[in-house]
C-alpha cells in the first residue's frame, strides 16, 4: 500500500507541477458547461440528463489524453528502467498510476457540481437519486476508460500513439450498443453487455444492479492485468 501510496503522489505531483492538469480540467468544464447551458433552460426538465449525455462523449478524448503519458512517457525518458529496479511490484506500479489517472477524473466531474448546485436553485422536483446514480455512473465509466488508457499507455513509448489507441478503444466500448444493427442476433446480448453505455443507462435510471458493477470491475481489472503483463514483457525485451 505504501509503495503504491508513494507512485499515486509522484503522478498526481507531475500533473500539477504542469500546466497540464489544469489545462484538461478548465477544457472539460467549459465544453461541459457550454453543451449543458445551452439546453438546460430549453428541455424545462428538472435534471442533468443533458450534462450525463455530454461526458461520455467528452470522455472519449479526455481520458485517453490524461492516461496517454502514465506509462508512455517513462517509457521514453528511460525512467521506467529504473522504477523496475526498486522493490516495487509491477502491480503497485500500475494501481498508483491508474488512480492517479482517475482522481483527475474525479476532479473533472466534481467541477459539474455547479451545474447540479444551478439545478437545486432554479429547478422543482430534482429527483436527487438518479442525479448520484448518475454521477456514480460516470465515476464508474471514467475508472473503465482510465483503465483502458493505463494499458494503451503500457504498449508504446510514444505518447501522441498511445492517445489515438487510447481513443480508439474506448470509442468501441462506447459503439458497441449501437451496432447491434450490423451483428447476428445470436450475438447482439453479449455485444450489448459489453457496451458501456448500456450499464450507463441502467445506472442513470437509478438501477445500481450487481450485474452492472461486476461488469465496470471486470473492465478496470482486465486492462489493469493487461497492463501489468505488458510491462513484464518489455522488462525482459
Amino acid at each position: 500500500m505504501r509503495n503504491i501510496k508513494t507512485i499515486f503522489l509522484r503522478e498526481i505531483r507531475a500533473y500539477f507541477n504542469s500546466p497540464m492538469a489544469y489545462i484538461f480540467l478548465v477544457i472539460f468544464a467549459i465544453i461541459n458547461g457550454y453543451f449543458f447551458t445551452n439546453t438546460f433552460f430549453l428541455i424545462n426538465q428538472s435534471d442533468l440528463r443533458i450534462l450525463f449525455g455530454i461526458i461520455p462523449i467528452v470522455y472519449l478524448f479526455f481520458i485517453p489524453a490524461v492516461s496517454m503519458g502514465l506509462i508512455a512517457g517513462e517509457q521514453n525518458t528511460g525512467t521506467i528502467e529504473i522504477i523496475t529496479t526498486l522493490p516495487i511490484t509491477n502491480s503497485e506500479f500500475v494501481i498508483g498510476k491508474f488512480l492517479a489517472a482517475f482522481t483527475l477524473i474525479l476532479l473533472g466531474l466534481a467541477a459539474t457540481v455547479v451545474h447540479f448546485i444551478t439545478l437545486v436553485y432554479v429547478g422543482t422536483n430534482v429527483d436527487y437519486g438518479a442525479i448520484f446514480s448518475g454521477y456514480f455512473g460516470l465515476a464508474l465509466i471514467g475508472a473503465a476508460y482510465a483503465s483502458i488508457g493505463t494499458f494503451t499507455s503500457s504498449i508504446t513509448e510514444n505518447q501522441v500513439v498511445a492517445f489515438i489507441l487510447g481513443v480508439f478503444v474506448v470509442l468501441v466500448f462506447y459503439l458497441m450498443d449501437k451496432m447491434l444493427l450490423f451483428v447476428p442476433s445470436g450475438l447482439s446480448g453479449f455485444i450489448q453487455y459489453l457496451s458501456v453505455e448500456y450499464h450507463l443507462s441502467n445506472i442513470s435510471r437509478g438501477v445500481i444492479d450487481s450485474r452492472n458493477l461486476i461488469y465496470f470491475a471486470s473492465v478496470v481489472g482486465f486492462f489493469l492485468f493487461l497492463t501489468v503483463q505488458s510491462i513484464e514483457v518489455r522488462k525482459w525485451r
